[in-house]
């Protein structure tokens, strides 16, 4: 079996879980060409990195148009310097 592993200090995420066909509340179906840019995705892997402050399973946000797309056995992923990750998505208790 394949895998990507991310090497000097990328992160691996995956955009497979943002695709699909979108439609406009009237049923028009917007082409892939104008969509807007996922800006959140699960990490999948991580280079080593010293003292990274998320890990594989979390949500990330991440800058827009940072990184590479790239398919990979019919999957879409995305390799992104660790520094251009922007925050993560954390639970927290309702006040």
């Amino acid at each position: 079996m394949k895998e990507l592993q991310p090497i000097n200090q990328q992160v691996l995420l995956d955009l497979s879980e943002s695709e699909g066909e979108q439609r406009t509340a009237a049923g028009i179906i917007i082409p892939d060409t104008v969509k807007e840019k996922p800006k959140f995705a699960r990490v999948l892997g991580m280079s080593h990195i010293e003292n990274p402050e998320i890990s594989v399973g979390d949500t990330v946000l991440f800058k827009p148009y940072a990184g590479t797309e790239t398919e990979f056995e019919g999957k879409k992923y995305l390799l992104i310097p660790y520094d251009d990750i922007l925050a993560k998505i954390v639970e927290t208790d309702s006040v």
